[in-house]
């Protein structure tokens, strides 16, 4: 069965308390349908950033993160963060997703679910992520959102995304 590390802007979305939007519809639909059929794996670095915020909605991010194995922190994880960080492609301030990469990748994770575009998914950096991760070793799972794998489901005739997002945003 395939592998997929969620971060926090899965639970996050899950549980905004905003309008409904298509973000939020796409992981609700993808949590609710079991995920894709994926094992699901975080971080305790995802787990301790959930507990911020709004006490409520912290529970609930936590709560939808105990659905998820817990992968240990290894030194090696910490060194991939660090070198994602050195190099350019992370920020200091990002170092919490620097982390997460890191763990899915030294735990050859399949997949990275994530909504966060602009330091994980972001097509314009995803090359050299790939390279930087193969240079200290390890491979980098494939970076995708839960819209990305509901149209997967679509192909395999698990969910119709189009209709089922229809109906949750209207």
């Amino acid at each position: 069965m395939p592998r997929a590390c969620v971060g926090t802007t899965i639970p996050s979305y899950y549980g905004v308390r905003t309008a409904l939007n298509l973000f939020q519809a796409s992981t609700r639909l993808w949590w609710d349908d079991e995920c894709s059929g994926f094992d699901l794996l975080t971080s305790l670095e995802a787990i301790e950033e959930k507990q911020e915020g709004d006490p409520k909605m912290a529970r609930l991010r936590v709560q939808l993160l105990q659905r998820a194995i817990q992968l240990p922190m290894r030194d090696d994880v910490a060194s991939l963060a660090q070198k994602l960080v050195a190099g350019g492609l992370i920020p200091d301030k990002g170092a919490s997703e620097a982390i997460h990469i890191g763990v899915a990748s030294v735990h050859r994770m399949d997949y990275i679910v994530t909504w966060n575009f602009k330091h994980i998914a972001n097509p314009f950096m995803r090359d050299r992520l790939r390279e930087m991760v193969y240079e200290a070793g390890f491979h980098l799972p494939v970076l995708c959102s839960p819209d990305e794998l509901l149209q997967y489901n679509e192909d395999y005739g698990s969910v119709k995304p189009t209709q089922s997002l229809l109906k949750c945003v209207a």
